[in-house]
C-alpha cells in the first residue's frame, strides 16, 4: 500500500476515540474536510464550517495532503483534469451502508436517497457532503439499521485492506455476540422442479382481454380506446395454431402515450394463467426490462407471488458469478480490485437477484474502480463448471433459469430469445408465444445473433476455453480438461479426445498476438491469417479513414491470403474432430451412467455438452467463412476483412460475415416453431410502410399472413411539440455546431438531449461548451466522457430538471425521460447511416436511396420519440441540418409543425416556448405553420 493512504488510515484513526460519544456521525463530518469540483468550479467545506470557492491546484493539494470527503473519485478526477486519485468517496460508503438500494450518484440525487435536504446550489454541494456522510455513519449505529447483517465482517476484511472510510466505519458496528453467516451460506438455495406439460390448447375471447386490461389499469382509469383494441387485437396471438411452421403473428404499431406494455400484459398473463404455459416478453434495452418488471407490479401485487409468476431473464454474462465473488475475496483481488469485490459480497447478500448489469446493483458503483472492474465477478468466458461448483444450488444465474421454467412471464432481451429459441430448435422444441417490444430492433438483433466472426478475441477466448490457464493474469480459467476431470478418467476415449483438443487449441491465438502481429511475427495459422487480413485492409483502406475501425470487401483477395485461409480452415477442423468425438463420449456416459453420476454431475455434463455443442457450430461457421474466400461469392451472405481500432488503437483483426436478410435464419429458428408472436413498436412501419415491417420483423418468410394493428398516439403533436431545421450551420463547422449547441442548451434552460452520430463530435462539442454552461448554472453531461455507465447518466438526467446530456445511438430510442427534464433534443446532423460494406450491400439489395431513407425516418422518428412521453410533455426537435431533404420529413406525426429558420430565429423559438414555461397552445402551434415546409 502507498504510504500517501497510510497517512490518510492514520489521521483517521487518531480522530476515532473523539468520535465515541454522543453524535458520533455528525461530529465525524465535521472533523473532515468535504470538495464538490463542477464545471463551474470546485468548492472546499472546511473542517470548522466554512466554506470557501478554491482553484485547481489548491484542490489537488487538498486532496494530496488531507483525507477529503468527495462524491464520485472518477468524475472529480476528470474535472480535475486528473487521471485518478482518491479520497473519502461517499459513494462507496453508500455502497457499504445501503448495498442493493437505488440513489442517483449526484449530491441531490444522494440527499433524497438519505431524506435529507437538497443542497440549493453548487458553492452549497460541499458542505452537504460533510452532512450526507455523518448521517450514513450515524447509521451504522443504529439499532433498525436493516442491512447490518454481515457489515461487521465485511468491515473487518475492509479494515485490512485499508479502505479510506474503514477507521471511520468500524467503530461504529458493534461485534455480533455469534459469528455471522457467511454470504454464501445466506443465500437461498434453488429447487428442482419437475418439467412442466404442453401448454393447454385454449382461445381467448377479445372481450375477455378487454376486461383483463380493465383490471389492470383500476376502476377509476381514464378509458383509452386504442389501448382496448390493442389488447383484443393481441388476444388473437395466443389461438391454437392450425399448423405447424404457421403461427399467429400480429405487427402491431402504437404511437406513443397507447399503453402498449399493458396491453399485451393483460392478455399474456390471463393465457398463461389459463393454458398453464409461459410468455417470453422481448426487449431490446435494459430500460425497457426495468419498465416491463414495474408494471408486473399491477399484475401481481403480492411480492412472492410475482417473483414466482414474473422472471427477468438476462445473458449469463449479466449476473454475478459466485465462484469467481469467492475467488476474489479469497485473494484473487489486490489493491482496489479487493475493495470492490467487498462491497459487492455486500451486494450480492442483498439483491433481489444478482443481476449486476441494469439490476439492483448501482451502476455507478463499478466505474468507480475503472480498471479494476466487476467483468471479472461475471461469466464471461463460458468457464462456468455448473454443478462441479460449490455454490451451484445458490447460483444467481441457474436460480433465473430455473425460476424461468416454471415462471407465467419470462422478461428477456431480444439477442437471448433468439440463442434459447436457437437450443430449444436443436432439440426440437420451441417458444410457443413470443412478444417482442422494441420490435423495430428484431432486425438489429438477428443481424447479430446470426452473425459469423473469426477475429483474434473470439479465438483466444476459444482457446481459453478450452486450455485453461496459460499465465497468471488475474481470474479463474478452468480449461475443459479440468471441468472434465472424474468423465476423463472414467471414460478413456473421452479422455483422449480431451487431450487431442487442447493439443489442436494450441494453433489458436495466444496472449500478446496482437503486438506479434504489429511487429510481424505471427505464431500459428490463424494469427498467420489475420497478419494477412491486417495487411489486405491496411493496403485497401481509405486514408481518411485513419484512427478510426477500417474495413475491406472480402473478394479479389491476393494470393497469400487465401493460402493463409486455407491452412487456418484445417487448423480449425483438427479441433472440430477431437470436440465432436468428445460430444459423442459425454453422450454416451449419460445414457450408460456409470455408479458416480449423480443429479449434480449429470448436470455439469449436459452443460459440457451444450458448451461443445455451442462451440463446435462457431467452429463450423469459421470454416465456412475461410472456404469461400477466393471463391465466387455467396449472394446470401455479406463478407468483409476488418481492423477494430479506437483513437488509432488496434484491438482486433478479423474476418466477418453477414446475412444478407438475417430474418430468414429468425424466421426458421424463432418464428416458424413458434404458436403465436407479437411484434409491436410505436415506429414498428417507418411512416405507414407495412411491407417495410413485414421484411424486417420476418414475416414475409412465414407461409401464413401476419395480422396487422395500428393505432396512432393519443399526443396532440401540434401543440405539444414542434420541428425546428436550422440552416445557417456550415458541415463540418466545428465552433459553429458547438456554439449553436450551447445557446440552445441556455436558451431552454437545460433539459436538453444531444444526439450526435460521431463519439468525435460528441466530445469536441462537450470540451468547447461545459465550462460556458455549468457557468450560467446548466450541467452537462456526457457518453464517452464523463466516467460514468450510460443508464446512471440517464438517471442524472431525469433526476435534475437543469441538466443536458449528450450521447449517440444508444440514447436515441433508449431514453425514456417524461416530464421537465427532457423539453429539447437536438441533432447534430441527418442521420445517415455509415457507408460500411454490409450498409452497402444492403442498400443494393433494397432499394438504394429509398433504403437510406427509410432508415433515417426510422432514426428521425426515434429521436422525436424522446420528447414526449406523457400527455403533460411538451418540447421541440431541433435538426442542425441546412440540407434536410423534404421528402424525409413525414418521418414526424402528422400534424407536427416543422420550420426552417436561421440558429438566431431557432433560439428565440426555444426560449420563448420553453425557457419560460410558454405553453403550445393552439394559437402557437398555429403561429408556426407559418413557417411549416
Amino acid at each position: 500500500m502507498s504510504s500517501e493512504v497510510e497517512t490518510r488510515s492514520t489521521l483517521l484513526l487518531r480522530h476515532v476515540p473523539r468520535l465515541r460519544s454522543g453524535r458520533m456521525g455528525m461530529v465525524a463530518s465535521a472533523l473532515l474536510p468535504a470538495l464538490h469540483a463542477t464545471h463551474a468550479g470546485i468548492w472546499l467545506a472546511h473542517a470548522d464550517g466554512t466554506t470557501a470557492q478554491i482553484g485547481r491546484g489548491a484542490a489537488l493539494s487538498q486532496l494530496s495532503a488531507t483525507p477529503t470527503i468527495i462524491l464520485n473519485a472518477p468524475l472529480v478526477a476528470a474535472r480535475l483534469g486528473m487521471p485518478e486519485l482518491s479520497g473519502l468517496d461517499l459513494l462507496e460508503l453508500f455502497a457499504f451502508a445501503h448495498p442493493a438500494r437505488f440513489a442517483v450518484p449526484t449530491p441531490g440525487g444522494l440527499a433524497r436517497a438519505l431524506e435529507l435536504m437538497p443542497p440549493d446550489e453548487e458553492s452549497a454541494a460541499a458542505a452537504f457532503l460533510q452532512q450526507a456522510a455523518g448521517a450514513m455513519l450515524a447509521t451504522l449505529g443504529d439499532a433498525d439499521w436493516p442491512e447490518r447483517g454481515g457489515a461487521w465482517t465485511s468491515a473487518q476484511s475492509l479494515s485490512r485492506m485499508r479502505w479510506p472510510w474503514a477507521a471511520l466505519v468500524g467503530p461504529r458496528i458493534a461485534r455480533p455476540s455469534e459469528a455471522e453467516a457467511w454470504l454464501f451460506s445466506k443465500l437461498p438455495q434453488w429447487e428442482e422442479a419437475p418439467q412442466r406439460p404442453q401448454p393447454l390448447p385454449i382461445r381467448l375471447d377479445s372481450e375477455e382481454a378487454v376486461a383483463a386490461l380493465e383490471r389492470l389499469t383500476g376502476p377509476g382509469a381514464e378509458v383509452r380506446a386504442g389501448q382496448r383494441d390493442y389488447a383484443a387485437a393481441a388476444s388473437r396471438v395466443f389461438d391454437p395454431r392450425m399448423a405447424q411452421g404457421q403461427p399467429h403473428m400480429l405487427l402491431a404499431e402504437a404511437g406513443t402515450g397507447i399503453g402498449k406494455t399493458l396491453g399485451y400484459l393483460a392478455p399474456a398473463a390471463l393465457w398463461a394463467d389459463r393454458a398453464q404455459g409461459p410468455v417470453w416478453i422481448s426487449t431490446y434495452t435494459k430500460a425497457l426490462q426495468r419498465q416491463l418488471s414495474a408494471e408486473t407490479a399491477r399484475l401481481f401485487p403480492d411480492p412472492a407471488e410475482r417473483r414466482a409468476k414474473v422472471v427477468i431473464r438476462k445473458g449469463r454474462e449479466n449476473y454475478l458469478c459466485l465462484l469467481n465473488l469467492e475467488d476474489a475475496l479469497q485473494g484473487g483481488f489486490q489493491g482496489r480490485a479487493a475493495i470492490l469485490a467487498q462491497l459487492v459480497a455486500r451486494w450480492a447478500a442483498y439483491s433481489r437477484d444478482g443481476d449486476m448489469v441494469g439490476g439492483d446493483l448501482p451502476g455507478w458503483l463499478p466505474s468507480l474502480f475503472r480498471r479494476a472492474g466487476a467483468t471479472a465477478l461475471t461469466d464471461r468466458r463460458g468457464e462456468c463448471i455448473h454443478a462441479g461448483c460449490p455454490h451451484y444450488r445458490r447460483c444467481f444465474i441457474e436460480r433465473s433459469a430455473k425460476a424461468s421454467e416454471q415462471a407465467d412471464l419470462v422478461i428477456a432481451n431480444h439477442a437471448l430469445v433468439m440463442t434459447a429459441a436457437a437450443r430449444r430448435a436443436e432439440a426440437g422444441e420451441s417458444l410457443d408465444r413470443l412478444i417482442f417490444d422494441e420490435g423495430h430492433h428484431v432486425f438489429d438483433a438477428a443481424d447479430s445473433t446470426f452473425a459469423a466472426i473469426l477475429s483474434g478475441q473470439e479465438a483466444i477466448e476459444l482457446r481459453r476455453w478450452i486450455i485453461g490457464p496459460e499465465s497468471k493474469a488475474r481470474g479463474r480459467r478452468r480449461g475443459l480438461a479440468a471441468r472434465l476431470l472424474d468423465v476423463a478418467s472414467y471414460d478413456e476415449e473421452g479422455a483422449r479426445a480431451i487431450e487431442q483438443a487442447r493439443e489442436a487449441a494450441t494453433l489458436l491465438p495466444s496472449d500478446g498476438w496482437l503486438g506479434r502481429l504489429a511487429e510481424e511475427m505471427p505464431l500459428g495459422p490463424i494469427e498467420k491469417l489475420l497478419a494477412q487480413v491486417r495487411t489486405a485492409v491496411y493496403a485497401r483502406a481509405n486514408a481518411a479513414d485513419a484512427g478510426y475501425g477500417l474495413e475491406t470487401h472480402a473478394s479479389e483477395l491476393e494470393a497469400p491470403l487465401v493460402e493463409a485461409a486455407a491452412v487456418a480452415a484445417e487448423a480449425l477442423e483438427s479441433l472440430m474432430r477431437p470436440l465432436a468425438r468428445l460430444r459423442q463420449r459425454l453422450q454416451a456416459v449419460l445414457e450408460d451412467a456409470p455408479d458416480w453420476l449423480d443429479a449434480a454431475a449429470r448436470a455439469r455434463v449436459d452443460g459440457a455438452i451444450y458448451g461443445i455443442a455451442h462451440r463446435t457450430q462457431i467452429l463450423g461457421a469459421w470454416v465456412s467463412l475461410l472456404t469461400r474466400l477466393g471463391g465466387p461469392t455467396d449472394p446470401d451472405f455479406v463478407d468483409w476483412l476488418a481492423v477494430d481500432r479506437v483513437e488509432g488503437r488496434e484491438y482486433d483483426i478479423g474476418l466477418h460475415r453477414r446475412w444478407l436478410d438475417p430474418t430468414r435464419p429468425l424466421a426458421e429458428v424463432v418464428l416458424k416453431p413458434a404458436h403465436g408472436l407479437i411484434v409491436t413498436s410505436a415506429t414498428l412501419t417507418s411512416s405507414g410502410d407495412w411491407p417495410v415491417a413485414e421484411a424486417r420483423s420476418g414475416a414475409i418468410h412465414l407461409d401464413r399472413d401476419a395480422m396487422r394493428f395500428s393505432v396512432p398516439s393519443p399526443f396532440d403533436y401540434a401543440a405539444q411539440s414542434e420541428v425546428l431545421i436550422v440552416t445557417d450551420i456550415k458541415r463540418g463547422d466545428l465552433p459553429a455546431l458547438a456554439g449553436a449547441y450551447a445557446r440552445l442548451i441556455e436558451a431552454s434552460d437545460g433539459g436538453a438531449l444531444g444526439l450526435f452520430t460521431a463519439i468525435q463530435r460528441l466530445r469536441a462539442v462537450h470540451a468547447r461548451i461545459a465550462d460556458r454552461l455549468a457557468r450560467a448554472g446548466l450541467p452537462l453531461y456526457a457518453q464517452h466522457v464523463d466516467p460514468i455507465d450510460t443508464g446512471t447518466l440517464v438517471d442524472i438526467f431525469r433526476d435534475e430538471p437543469r441538466a443536458s446530456l449528450l450521447g449517440t445511438d444508444a440514447l436515441r430510442d433508449g431514453v425514456d425521460v417524461p416530464g421537465d427534464s427532457l423539453r429539447l433534443v437536438v441533432l447534430e446532423g441527418v442521420p445517415w447511416p455509415r457507408p460500411t460494406v454490409l450498409h452497402a450491400a444492403r442498400r443494393a439489395a433494397g432499394g438504394g436511396s429509398a433504403y437510406d431513407e427509410r432508415l433515417v425516418k426510422a432514426r428521425l422518428a426515434q429521436g422525436f420519440g424522446r420528447l414526449i412521453r406523457r400527455a403533460g410533455d411538451r418540447g421541440l426537435f431541433v435538426l442542425l441540418s441546412a440540407a434536410t431533404p423534404s421528402r424525409l420529413l413525414d418521418a414526424f406525426p402528422p400534424g407536427v409543425p416543422i420550420s426552417r429558420l436561421s440558429l438566431e430565429e431557432a433560439v428565440v423559438r426555444v426560449q420563448q416556448r420553453l425557457s419560460h414555461g410558454a405553453a403550445f397552445g393552439q394559437k402557437a402551434a398555429t403561429e408556426a405553420l407559418t413557417g411549416r415546409v
